[in-house]
């Protein structure tokens, strides 16, 4: 019996890349999947049934069971819609991936609102959309598995502050939905996925890459431990009942390894039996509070896990090795 054997899902943004791989691992996992994407450009314009249909066409050569859809996300109606055509033509929904997303990279300084507005509406606004619909479902039938992708990109990346701002919100959300779905035994994770996508290569970095190589990013990545495809395998776990205690938490897909991330937690205060004087505070402040501050950790610190020193790793299984924080309590 397969892992998702008689389960239903839909994933968001799943004609390319991370939602595609996910799909389609999602399948040969046992479920049926509602494949929607809008078919857009990076941008968000234009539209194409091309790419979802075309991985229906891909699950159903392989034996999987799959229908497309290409609304959007980012519209109430058509994001409800998506959800029930799963249950109106499965009876049921047990898995949403939301995955569908766009760029409009812009410094702060920069960005206009309609690029703040345009990314947040897909992401953030589109997550909630899907989610909600979902939600109603899940707590009716006492189950569901909700999956969301948010970013690195949220942990501060200078040129993304509508992208960031979407998918620290993701984070938000969904620890709002694990916190409030739990007791219908319906959890809710994210996953900050990396790996060569399309979005990779409309980078700077990724035109250059071509323009040395004659390959885009994506192109080279394909079963390397650049593959959007890497993600997949958490999704098909976190949407499986092996899954059924994890909730609420935060993922980092990088190369062929998965680390969990801590949740936000208190590191030190400063208290008084009364208000405390703002000149008390300038004088307070840089030995207690203000002591050793940390930058924003940014966007590369999953490279950094690999250069961490090889005592504090352990073979836990052939070929996979297993890494905690040495700072963490055990």
């Amino acid at each position: 019996m397969a892992l998702l054997d008689g389960k239903t899902a839909l994933v968001t943004g799943a004609g390319r890349g991370i939602g595609r791989g996910i799909a389609m691992a999602l399948a040969a996992a046992g479920a049926k999947v509602v494949v929607n994407d809008l078919g857009t450009g990076l941008d968000g314009e234009g539209v194409g049934t091309g790419p979802a249909a075309q991985v229906v066409e891909e699950i159903k050569k392989l034996g999987g069971t799959a229908a497309a859809n290409f609304g959007s996300v980012a519209d109430y109606p058509q994001a409800t819609a998506m959800v029930d055509q799963v249950i109106k033509t499965w009876g049921r929904i047990d898995i949403l991936v939301n995955v569908a997303g766009i760029l409009r990279d812009r410094m702060i300084f920069n960005m206009t609102k309609e690029e703040w507005a345009a990314v947040l509406a897909v992401h953030l606004d589109g997550t909630f959309y899907c989610t909600r619909a979902a939600s109603i479902a899940m707590r009716e039938q006492k189950f569901g598995r909700i999956i969301s992708m948010s970013s690195v990109s949220a942990l501060g990346a200078p040129g993304q502050p509508n992208y960031a701002a979407a998918k620290a919100g993701i984070i938000g959300l969904t620890w709002s939905t694990a916190n409030a779905m739990a007791k219908y035994n319906v959890t809710a994770n994210a996953i900050m996925p990396s790996g060569a996508t399309r979005m990779i290569d409309s980078t700077p970095r990724g035109r250059k890459v071509f323009e040395e190589t004659g390959k885009w990013p994506s192109e080279q990545a394909v079963g390397t431990e650049r593959d959007p495809d890497n993600v997949a395998p958490l999704a098909v776990f976190l949407a499986s009942d092996a899954a059924a205690r994890v909730n609420g938490q935060v993922f980092h897909s990088f190369g062929y390894g998965y680390a969990l991330m801590a949740p936000p937690q208190p590191i030190r205060r400063l208290e008084a039996d009364r208000r405390i004087d703002p000149e008390e505070l300038v004088k307070l402040f840089p030995e207690t509070l203000g002591r050793d501050l940390q930058d924003p950790i940014g966007t590369n610190f999953g490279k950094g896990l690999e250069e961490r020193p090889k005592a504090e790793w352990k073979s836990v299984a052939g070929g996979v090795r297993f890494w905690q924080a040495p700072w963490e309590g055990r």
